[in-house]
């Protein structure tokens, strides 16, 4: 059995002779090629393999002499290979560099899944479209800010926990002075400042843009949206706000939205107040509300802040309070998108989920 093992693989070693390398220059694709190489040294099928599977039945001392044949028999195969298939790997380059670019005769392509603005951009706008329809003029402010503009003009006290290194997200520039303290805007009212401290009554300004604060649960995030608006001029009273407000709110919900005021405290106006409005979910239902989770039975859902422009505020600006007065508003984007959408956490609106943005 012995020597009938050593002539079997010198038979197949004979037999196998040149031919592969007849067959891979005749190969005129990789895919050829590989075929090719797998019918000499495939791991089961191969013609070299099963003469190498021969090698277990040669005895130790003739094993060597036997073992070097095979392998440099394998060798010269995979080199054959290697070569071949560098060949046809730089004429496919070549082809491709030498052709044209894109076949001018091929048929345009229609546009296929066209995006859309996010459900945040998409309510932002149309807000911004019913004040801007009311006389509001759109304005941006920088998103990072100093404490003077957005806390200190604002007529926030020093001890204010809005002031404080948990609610704020407080940042160091590069070459400010080291004095200076800097910040992520934690509300559009630093636009406020800005535009009252640069121009002169009469003025009525919407901003809209990124605000920061360190809150992160089910209705609150990190980073959210927020729009600012106020009025400047002579005679102003807490009827014109309830007035802008009502069209705002038939604006966005339908004619004959209701809204009402709630006494409230903020530190940049006086006196300040909660606007809610009916609750928009309710009034498209049978008329009850025993069941509504979003305003929780009330009938009643909180939407923005507001109030007359504290006297302080228009003095740290430039602008004479025995002369002008003026009322200021505010409320988050995700709010209004949320009412408007029924989406229940806001966590859904910046999770990037293509199967949730594509609803809207």
């Amino acid at each position: 059995m012995t020597a009938d093992a050593v002539a079997a693989i010198e038979r197949g070693l004979a037999e196998l002779g040149e031919a592969y390398r007849d067959a891979f220059a005749t190969a005129s694709s990789e895919t050829a090629l590989r075929d090719e190489y797998a019918k000499v040294l495939g791991k089961k099928q191969g013609s070299l393999t099963r003469v190498m599977a021969l090698m277990r039945d040669v005895p130790a001392e003739r094993r060597p002499d036997a073992g070097a044949r095979v392998n440099a028999f394998k060798d010269q195969v995979e080199a054959a290979f290697t070569a071949r298939l560098g060949e046809l790997t730089s004429a496919a380059r070549d082809a491709e560099l030498g052709a044209r670019p894109f076949d001018l005769t091929l048929p345009g392509r229609p546009p296929v899944g066209r995006g859309h603005l996010h459900p945040v951009l998409q309510t932002r706008d149309d807000l911004l479209t019913i004040f801007r329809d009311l006389g509001f003029e759109v304005v941006e402010g920088p998103e990072v800010e100093v404490e003077e503009n957005n806390f200190t003009k604002l007529a926030f006290p020093p001890d204010h926990p809005a002031t404080d290194m948990q609610d704020t997200f407080w940042v160091s520039v590069a070459g400010a002075p080291d004095d200076a303290r800097v910040l992520l805007r934690t509300h559009t009212s630093n636009t406020q400042v800005r535009v009252m401290s640069t121009r002169t009554p009469p003025m009525a300004v919407v901003s809209a843009g990124s605000v920061y604060r360190r809150d992160d649960d089910v209705t609150h995030s990190p980073m959210f949206h927020q729009i600012e608006g106020f009025l400047v001029d002579e005679a102003v009273s807490m009827a014109d706000l309830k007035g802008v407000l009502q069209a705002f709110a038939e604006g966005l919900y339908g004619p004959g939205t209701p809204i009402r005021f709630r006494p409230s405290y903020f530190p940049f106006v006086e006196p300040g107040a909660e606007v809610d409005i009916g609750c928009v979910f309710c009034s498209e239902s049978d008329g009850t509300r025993a069941t509504c989770r979003v305003c929780k039975t009330t009938g009643w859902v909180e939407v923005l802040g507001c109030g007359m422009i504290h006297p302080e505020v228009l003095k740290h600006c430039g602008i004479d309070p025995e002369r002008y007065r003026g009322y200021a508003f505010g409320f988050g984007i995700e709010r209004i998108a949320m009412l408007r959408y029924g989406i229940p956490s806001i966590k859904h609106l910046f999770e990037n989920d293509p199967r949730f943005l594509a609803q809207f």
